[in-house]
């Protein structure tokens, strides 16, 4: 059996308002909003009963999703949002976008911080990487020609 295709990428953060807030400015849209509990739950992700609300994103073209989650309870047990770029585990998430610098623009007003600067990789790319809510990750990516 093949593999179909990816659904999402989970990110868990404390302000959901705001986390939602940022990445509707970079571009994906709030697909919808829920709250997840129960006994049911625990039994997927092994934290037995569980209480979470979430937010799905969607990138304008509708093949990839972020998946925001506040967990009320359990209470949140390890926090990597100020990791550096080589850290194990989750590393970030790129975006390609029209413009690098209208898109940091509007996204360091919603406090968006650039780590390093905006580099040309050949002619093919200008790439950067921001800090979003919280701490998040994300790379920023404009195609050149």
């Amino acid at each position: 059996m093949a593999l179909k295709r990816m659904d999402n990428m989970g990110i868990v953060v404390e302000d959901l308002g705001a986390t939602i807030d940022f990445f509707v400015e970079l571009g994906l849209e709030l697909e919808g909003r829920a709250t997840i509990e129960g006994e049911w739950a625990g039994r997927v992700t092994g934290l037995g009963d569980q209480h979470v609300e979430i937010a799905m994103m969607r990138t304008p073209d509708g093949h990839s999703r972020l998946e925001l989650s506040r967990f009320l309870r359990p209470a949140v047990v390890a926090d990597h949002r100020n990791a550096p770029v080589n850290a194990l585990g989750y590393l970030r998430a790129m975006f390609t976008v029209d413009d690098i610098d209208d898109t940091l623009k509007r996204l360091q007003a919603r406090g968006g911080r650039l780590v390093g600067e905006v580099v040309r990789y050949k002619d093919v790319y200008r790439l950067c990487y921001i800090r979003g809510p919280e701490g998040l990750l994300i790379g920023l990516a404009q195609e050149l020609g």
